[in-house]
Order: C-alpha cells, then structure tokens, then sequence
C-alpha cells in the first residue's frame, strides 16, 4: 500500500508540473474562416492605375456576405459576388512601387479561438516589360577540339542590346545548344553582365567534339506568370525573335573558318522569300533552335483591324513537331494556301525517302470550312519515292496544283513519263527537272510525275549556285537554265544558248 501511495503521489506531481508548463506556453492559432484558391489578376504592373481584383475561393468553406479583401493587412472596399467569389478595388497607391502582396480574406466570426481569416496568396506587382534581347557578335568566335582529360573553359564575350544586369525577375541568361548538351539549349555561367556586354564560360567538356553550337541570350519577363490573365511582361531569346540573332561558336576551327561562309551558308543566305499574290502571306527560311524551319507570315495586309499578324512553322509534322533538320527554298501558290519547300527533315512524314525531298503543305488558307490542313511528299513516283537520294528547289503554279522541282539521282533511268537520256558518266549527281501533279482540288485526277529534263552528271556546274525550274502560273510552260548539254523530253521554245521554255502536256 506504501508503494501504490509514493507512486500516485509521483504521477499526481508530474501532472501537476506538466500542466504548469503548458500554461506558460503560447499557442499559433490557424485561420478558421475561408479558403481562398486563386487571384485575377495575379500580376500587375506597377505604376498603372486601380484596378478590380477578384478573389475566387472554395465552396465547401465560402465567402459570406460580410466578407472584406485584405491586402497586406489593409481592408479594400469589397463587393460580395457568391459564396466563391468576392471582388474589391485596388487603389493606384498600392502598386506604385514593385513588390510583393499578400491578399486575404476576413469574415467576422463569434466564439473563443475563432479569427476568421483565410489563408493568404501572393500577387507580384512587376517592373515594366523586359525588352527583348538582340545578340550582335561574339568573340571568340570558335575554339580548337580538346583531345585532353581536362580540357580548359573558354570564356566568351557578347555584344548587344537589351541585355539585363537585372531586374524583378533575375538578369539576362546565356545558352549553348550543341552536341555537347545533346541539341538541348542549356544555360552556361556568366561573370558579368552589362546593358550592351555579357561575359559568359563555355564549359571545356563542351569543346571535345567538332561542332557549331549556338549561342544565345534569354531576357526573363519582369516577373513569373503561368496564368493566361497576366500583363505583357516582355523579354524574350535571341533564337525566337524574326530574324533571330543566334550567333555560331565553332569547335574544331580557326575563327577565320568560323566566319567565313560556306556555300550552303550562302545560299541559305541568298534565299529569297516567297509572296502571295496580294502579298499578305510571306514564306520564308528562318533558323530556330539551330535548324532552318519554313515559316508564313500573315501580315494581315490590306484587312481591317480584326486580323492578327501571325507566323506559323510549316516544315512540321501533322502533330506540330517541327522538321529535325533544315528546310530551305518555299514557295506559295497565289491565295497563300499551298506552301512547297525542300526539306532534310525525317519526321515530317512517315516512311519518306532519306535526304532533301520536296514537300507541299496544305495550310487551309482561305479554304472553306472543313479543310483540315496536310503534309504531302512531291518527290515522289508511282512506286513511292524517285530513284534518287535528294530533290532541291521546287516552283509552284498559281494554284498550288502543280511543283516542279529539281532531283538529283545516280540513275539516269527513272522509270517516269518521257524517255531516259544515258550518260557515260559514273558522276552521281545526274540532275533531272520533274513536274508533280498532286491534283489538289481537282475531283477524278490521279497525281504524277512526269520527267521534264534530264542533264548528266559530269556538266560542270556551281554547286553554291544551282539552278531551278520556274513554272508558270497556269503550269503551261517551265523555264529551265544551264541545260547546254540536256536532253529535254518535251517540246521547247528557246529564250537564250542556255536557257529553255519547256511546254509539258496540256494538264487535264
């Protein structure tokens, strides 16, 4: 008994020491009123003028009418919507200067413990718009292959515009996109950061492969936004502005060789862009991420002020991928809707010959409703792809019905419409013009490819210059150049010594 007495004594004073200190703690109380779930907007510029912030919150544990926004504290005059939704009006005061926010909601409540106040969600009052960046050299411009263990960083300097040593949102970031980072555009350290100048460090396990990687500067908008209410918060990267300003950093040349252009350089260079009858959709050639896309542009010109300027890739696969490798040379019929390029690409369509085929995109364009837009390989033959490795610089007719294009094969005979010359030559870079009826829009047609031209393969020609065919508007006639030597398989009207006006078969 003495035993049992000495321990409830112990416990009782333990329970009396325990319940001493938990009167001497304090308690953090949680919000009991209700549940706020989102903001609109949630970013604003600063400086602007007041404006009306809707609060959107849960049902289960909803607004009532008495409730009141609170920003950072301070009551705004609130409207009272439904039980999910509360509105109150921000005074310009409040986002004269950059920052942050936190907005909640009050509702009175009665009893012991009970606050009524909700949880808080932050609003990001932003600086101005970032501009976009625009890159304008860099030096060096390459760098030798590093055949050893440890292979030195090369630090390199960019000149430019728009560049931000700071802002509401973090400075200007530069990337490398390149085999070393696998063709993913990665960012690398910077040292220092001006308004006009970036130094930046290209890692040494970068340069141990020859390469032509891509540089570019990535300004962040003024704050971070994944909502589709937000303001313009501007900045941008140099690879997606039209033209874009990448520049090219050589691994495994001189910076001469860097430089100097080569002749597919020059001719991407010299590519001209192709116009709509009325000229309001341009075709061009534009590199993005480092590959050269086919792009329209709807300028909306000479339409009223409901159209949006806009540009689209069109050397993509049906599912948006944009082509794997370089497309060049576009052409677009009359109204804008057919646009035919050459392309190197491999995932445009399935099972399409390797190396540069021609390629016809039906964009839709002023088509009645319906259309669905398509992807159509025009270097092509009954049995699925012409006997050859690659086809360059098609035309188009007015239409868009009709391509023309130029194919390079190593076998003179074909097996297409017209006669095959022969050659003595084992040059494979026999030159062919083929013209491609794809029957787009004509009801009981069926497409093909007839030979126009054929050219052997040991005639000197510039490859940094080729010639294309020029067809017509109504596919009636075809212009062929530097055909001196070449067996034509229709009937021809002479222009010069060297140049044809080829007159295929009357189209059906």
């Amino acid at each position: 008994m003495k035993r049992f007495l000495t321990a409830s004594a112990v416990a009782i004073l333990a329970l009396g020491v325990l319940g001493g200190c938990s009167q001497g703690n304090t308690s953090v109380q949680g919000n009991t009123g209700a549940s706020i779930i989102s903001l609109s907007p949630s970013v604003v510029i600063y400086g602007g003028p007041e404006f009306t912030l809707t609060v959107f919150g849960s049902q289960l544990n909803g607004f009532k009418s008495n409730t009141v926004v609170q920003w950072n504290g301070k009551t705004l005059v609130t409207a009272y919507i439904d039980v999910a939704t509360v509105s109150a009006v921000v005074p310009a005061s409040l986002i004269a200067k950059p920052g942050t926010a936190y907005v909640n909601v009050f509702s009175p409540q009665s009893g012991t413990g009970m606050n009524g106040l909700s949880n808080s969600l932050a609003l990001i009052v932003a600086g101005a718009p970032n501009p976009a960046p625009v890159l304008t050299s860099i030096s060096p411009t390459s760098a030798p292959v590093c055949t050893t263990n440890n292979c030195a960083n090369v630090t390199v300097t960019l000149t430019g515009t728009n560049f931000l040593p700071s802002s509401t949102n973090g400075n200007s970031k530069v990337t490398y996109t390149g085999l070393a980072t696998g063709g993913v555009q990665t960012a690398i350290n910077t040292t220092s950061i001006s308004s006009t100048q970036i130094k930046a460090v290209i890692p040494g396990s970068y340069l141990t492969v020859a390469d032509k990687a891509q540089i570019d500067v990535i300004n962040p908008p003024s704050a971070p936004c994944i909502l589709s209410n937000c303001p313009e918060l501007g900045g941008g990267a140099t690879n997606l502005q039209i033209p874009p300003t990448t520049q090219i950093f050589t691994v495994g040349g001189s910076a001469a060789a860097a430089t100097a252009p080569s002749a597919g350089d020059a001719l991407v260079a010299e590519e001209t862009p192709a116009l709509s009858q009325d000229g309001r959709y341009v075709a061009f050639s534009s590199a993005e991420d480092g590959i050269y896309q086919i792009l329209l542009r709807d300028t909306c010109l000479g339409l009223d002020k409901d159209c949006s300027p806009g540009t689209k890739i069109v050397s993509a696969a049906l599912d948006g991928a944009a082509g794997n490798a370089d497309s060049h040379t576009p052409v677009i019929s009359a109204d804008g809707r057919f646009v035919a390029f050459s392309s190197a690409a491999t995932n445009l369509l399935e099972d399409a010959p390797k190396g540069r085929q021609i390629y016809i995109r039906d964009t839709c364009t002023g088509a009645a409703a319906g259309c669905k837009p398509s992807l159509a390989l025009v270097s092509i033959d009954p049995e699925g792809a012409l006997i050859g490795t690659e086809a360059i610089l098609p035309s188009i007719s007015s239409s868009g019905r009709f391509v023309a294009f130029v194919a390079i094969t190593p076998d003179p005979d074909a097996k297409l419409s017209g006669s095959a010359g022969t050659s003595s030559s084992s040059n494979s870079g026999l030159r062919q013009v083929f013209l491609r009826d794809t029957c787009f829009n004509v009801l009981n047609c069926t497409p093909k490819t007839t030979r126009i031209s054929f050219e052997p393969g040991d005639t000197p020609t510039n490859p940094a210059k080729p010639a294309g065919p020029a067809l017509s508007g109504l596919a009636k006639q075809i212009a062929l150049a530097n055909l001196k030597s070449a067996t034509v398989f229709t009937h021809t009207v002479p222009v010069d010594d060297t140049v044809f006006l080829a007159l295929p078969a009357e189209p059906k």
